[in-house]
């Protein structure tokens, strides 16, 4: 294929703006004449949902077999980017043996409310923890030679009316919150190609938003790639052209082409928006075709199938161990109760839904290890029923044996992509049998399976809980692994669990009335807002444990003094100080400075490490953080600003559980300009202005002293043009005044 420069100049313009859309679900257009090929894209955050006949959005029709690898919400939780690493390299050859140039996702929103259906693909509450870990897997990928699409910028969090509704979030929260996990995979990782949200952002669409997609994105972040539509989120396409939206997927069946070719006849659309876009299109196909393998090959189906539990085993969190009732004990009676350990509930529903290889279930994996144990059903698998015969057996199961082993969790018509949950309960006949095994068994261990928070109305009654997320095809042999202990839990929970939906930050707003979402909540998210507000919780924002135990110590800062363009360098020890192999992620929070004249958080993640440690064995571990370690976004400088003062640089294994911190003092070298307009209070001349004198004299002129604290506690409030109200002085006096300040 000719350079895209050199094809665009050939190209004539109906064939340009074919380029623009899809020929059909998963394809671009062809141009034959100059040879330019198709380009075959497929869903597949954590597996290929790849259709070659019945094609559809929402994963109704069936696909391809494939991998189902562990999910968003669990891969998260691994916080560990060799994970996601492993995950991309292994899942471009599977698209490479299918045809496939593109692979749709990762998937970095926000987890703002536990409701939203999706949640169950997204990957973390956090941006730092979202943007780390999606930046590895998108590098691995495109290493390998296939694409991704980040998606789905921006600030789509919730499922309802998410084709139409319109996001109200401040520029602040943006910047912090929604916009920093795409930031950083596109500084870090330059994804091929960007999938926008079908919301509107305050008022745009997302296809349509020209401070979006070019002037963030392309302008300040540098993005070189294409943006493309979520399938069917284009509304203008002209509009959209000129805001930066490359390609509209899927097809349009020619009818956007048309207003584009339409539009340039007519003036109404200056080409040389086109000639861009093209460009961009012709780049991005010239690097699918440059990855793709000459001579594909058939993958190993059964050892990536295998893989697939191996990383479950790095992704699954131990939230509750008393007693150390896990590992299990050999020879323990086990009563397995629920049905989930035959049906594992091991992926979401939608369009990442995967027409897997094989599954296997806890029931299965126990068999291949010749483990015995008694089952039984307990609640059916896939509905909210109380059925007595069925808690009677599973009772007097658990009532015989030295443990009962639950499998609980959400069943698919709970959550899925299309509709957000509506608490965050699990289904009640799950509940009611948990509370009354617990009557005569103390001995439990609940196994989740599920995309989301859940509430735990019975955490004081059982001894373990092992989140296995949605995990997979082969989550059952990853399940058995760890509570075996053939495998030692190491996830850490990439989002936090309340005690119940009323203390979520967004209970008052989320998820709106389906035209308008307020994020009253601003950059208070996820543990932001738990800790602010002194919310007590069932389990925080990395949190997990394991079956042997670390320590930290030696914090040690290269300097106890810098400015906000120095970095700042961190090392600790980490020690394990049981008697068998572990992992523990090693989480650093830089602590803000009491609260000044903007809000702040009291501490928040900025970087972590995954270390495995033998027994006994200690490693030093070491952080570098910059100036977007420090700062938040400034909306009078249009920039990140860091606020002189004192930081604490935290280092746990919890955003609660802290065990080392030190002081870092940064001195700023950028100033907020002050600008006065009669607007302005008395008490932001007297802290600001470099003249303020200017105004004591004229307090002074009045009679007034601007020296007494009671005198002085009159005007601290007060806006300049507000005086004349109270001093016999014209508005030309206070003009001249404001002048003089300015």
């Amino acid at each position: 294929m000719k350079q895209p420069e050199e094809l665009v100049r050939q190209m004539t313009l109906e064939e340009k703006a074919s380029l623009c859309s899809g020929e059909d679900f998963w394809h671009t257009k062809a141009v034959e004449r100059l040879g330019i090929p198709q380009i075959m894209m497929s869903d597949g955050p954590h597996g290929l949902r790849t259709q070659k006949e019945r094609v559809d959005q929402l994963g109704i029709n069936e696909s391809i077999e494939a991998i189902c690898f562990p999910t968003g919400c669990a891969l998260a939780s691994s916080f560990d980017p060799k994970v996601m690493a492993c995950l991309g390299e292994n899942l471009a050859a599977e698209a490479q043996s299918e045809g496939v140039h593109t692979v749709l996702g990762p998937a970095v929103n926000i987890k703002r409310s536990p409701l939203c259906g999706r949640n169950f693909e997204y990957l973390s509450e956090d941006p730092l923890a979202a943007g780390k870990m999606a930046a590895s897997y998108v590098k691995a990928m495109q290493a390998k030679g296939t694409g991704v699409s980040l998606k789905h910028f921006a600030a789509n969090n919730q499922e309802l009316c998410r084709m139409r509704v319109d996001e109200h979030i401040s520029g602040r929260a943006l910047r912090e919150i929604y916009l920093a996990n795409f930031e950083k995979v596109v500084k870090e990782a330059s994804p091929w190609t960007i999938m926008c949200s079908y919301n509107r952002i305050n008022g745009t669409y997302s296809s349509e938003n020209t401070w979006l997609l070019t002037q963030v994105l392309r302008k300040e972040w540098g993005y070189t790639g294409i943006v493309m539509t979520d399938w069917g989120a284009m509304n203008r396409r002209t509009i959209a052209l000129k805001a930066g939206l490359d390609l509209e997927m899927p097809s349009s069946h020619g009818e956007t082409d048309k207003q584009i070719v339409k539009a340039v006849r007519e003036g109404k659309l200056d080409e040389a928006f086109v000639d861009q876009t093209v460009v961009r299109m012709l780049a991005y196909i010239q690097k699918c075709l440059e990855g793709m393998p000459k001579e594909t090959s058939p993958y190993d189906k059964n050892a990536h199938s295998e893989l697939s539990g191996k990383l479950e085993e790095e992704c699954a969190v131990l939230l509750k161990n008393k007693n150390n009732l896990l590992p299990l004990k050999k020879g323990m009676k086990l009563a397995v109760i629920g049905e989930f350990a035959k049906k594992p509930r091991y992926q979401g529903g939608g369009s990442s839904h995967i027409h897997s290889t094989k599954v296997v279930g806890a029931l299965e994996a126990f068999d291949a290890m010749d483990i015995p144990y008694t089952y039984a059903k307990g609640f059916p698998y896939d509905e909210d029923k109380e059925d007595e015969k069925l808690f009677e057996e599973a009772i007097n199961a658990a009532k015989d044996a030295d443990i009962a082993i639950i499998f609980a969790g959400l069943p698919e018509s709970f959550e899925s992509e299309g509709f957000d949950r509506k608490d965050m309960e699990l289904p009640a006949c799950q509940n009611q049998l948990i509370a009354r095994i617990a009557a005569v068994q103390p001995n439990i261990a609940v196994v989740l399976h599920n995309g989301s928070p859940v509430t735990i109305p019975w955490l004081d009654k059982v001894s373990s809980i092992l989140e296995m997320y949605l995990g997979g095809q082969q989550v059952g042999t990853a399940t058995v692994n760890l509570l075996t202990g053939k495998a030692n839990p190491s996830g850490r929970l990439s989002e936090t669990f309340p005690v119940r939906l009323e203390d979520t930050p967004c209970y008052l707003t989320y998820p709106g009335n389906g035209r308008t979402a307020l994020y009253g909540e601003d950059i208070f998210v996820g543990y932001r807002y738990y800790e602010k507000k002194g919310i007590a919780v069932n389990f925080p924002f990395g949190f997990g444990l394991s079956y042997t135990t670390f320590t930290l110590s030696d914090l040690v800062l290269s300097n106890e003094e810098i400015t906000d363009k120095d970095s700042l360098t961190v090392q600790v020890k980490i020690k394990n100080t049981g008697n068998r192999l572990g992992k523990e992620v090693v989480q650093l929070y830089v602590a803000n400075p009491k609260d000044g004249e903007e809000l702040r958080p009291l501490k928040e993640l900025r970087d972590f490490a995954k270390v495995e440690l033998k027994p006994q064995e200690e490693k030093t571990v070491a952080f570098t953080l910059g100036k977007r370690a420090f700062a938040y976004w400034e909306e009078r400088l249009h920039d990140w600003y860091v606020p002189e003062g004192t930081y604490t640089i935290c280092i746990g294994t919890s955003s609660k559980d802290i065990a080392l911190q030190k002081k870092i003092h940064i001195k700023a070298t950028t100033a907020i300009p002050f600008k006065v307009a009669d607007t302005t209070t008395c008490a932001d001349v007297w802290n600001y202005a470099s003249n303020s004198g200017l105004l004591d004299d004229l307090l002074r002129r009045h009679g007034k002293d601007p020296t007494d604290p009671q005198e002085k506690a009159t005007w601290v409030d007060m806006p300049l043009h507000s005086i004349v109200s109270f001093l016999p002085v014209s508005m030309e006096e206070i003009d001249e005044l404001i002048q003089k300040l300015h």
